[in-house]
């Protein structure tokens, strides 16, 4: 199946530099291109991309905003933030916003689709450089140390520490020794539990737990 993409960013170079990365690719197909978050916002309602690169930094309303209204909506694309700096001061809020990850401007090409068809398939993705500083970073903003559902059963558990860590359903299986497909079904019920929309969001919920700072699964 062929993955199809909303670009949104205010630079016409940008886009135009991912749209020539992208449209190689036989499995993913450019679909649309805003310029600001408000002709996102409405180009996502209308053309029900699969992916949504979201340039967190944008005028008339930011990627923040953007994607907190269009992850409101029924059955939302994934969208993948796409940031100049490491640490961008509205990255946590992307996040918690319902973003799936977040690339790098400077990341390589094949980051960038790495990133796209990994929340394409509903994983999460963070430019591998600054994932855990990420965490340790954002994990603080926004509220102190958190509590875990009760109802989380010890494999569960195990499960949020690894996402907590980055580790894709593969890299989890491996760890776990269990099949790829009751991951899957792990990851979809401590989403459920958590009350989060992404994996991402619910590693920063991991690290708020203090599930980092133990052994590693």
């Amino acid at each position: 199946m062929t993955v199809s993409i909303l670009l949104a960013d205010d630079q016409d170079l940008v886009r135009t530099s991912m749209r020539i990365m992208i449209d190689v690719e036989p499995d993913l197909e450019v679909v649309g291109e805003a310029a600001d978050g408000e002709a996102a916002v409405a180009l996502a309602a209308r053309l029900r991309p699969d992916v949504v690169v979201m340039d967190i930094r944008m005028p008339k309303t930011d990627g923040v905003a953007a994607t907190r209204r269009i992850m409101s909506e029924p059955d939302p694309p994934a969208v993948l933030a796409l940031t100049t700096f490491d640490i961008d001061e509205y990255l946590f809020g992307t996040l918690q916003a319902g973003a799936a990850g977040f690339v790098l401007k400077k990341d390589s090409a094949s980051t960038l689709l790495d990133g796209i068809r990994a929340v394409a398939r509903g994983n999460g993705f963070v430019s591998p450089g600054p994932t855990r500083r990420l965490i340790a970073r954002v994990s603080g903003v926004g509220g102190g140390p958190c509590a875990l559902p009760a109802e989380l059963t010890p494999r569960e558990h195990d499960v949020l520490a690894l996402l907590g860590h980055a580790l894709s359903n593969t890299q989890i299986a491996r760890r776990l020794h269990i099949e790829e497909s009751t991951v899957k079904s792990h990851v979809q019920n401590v989403l459920t539990k958590l009350g989060a929309r992404t994996r991402v969001q619910a590693a920063l919920i991991a690290s708020r737990a203090g599930l980092l700072d133990g052994p590693t699964p």
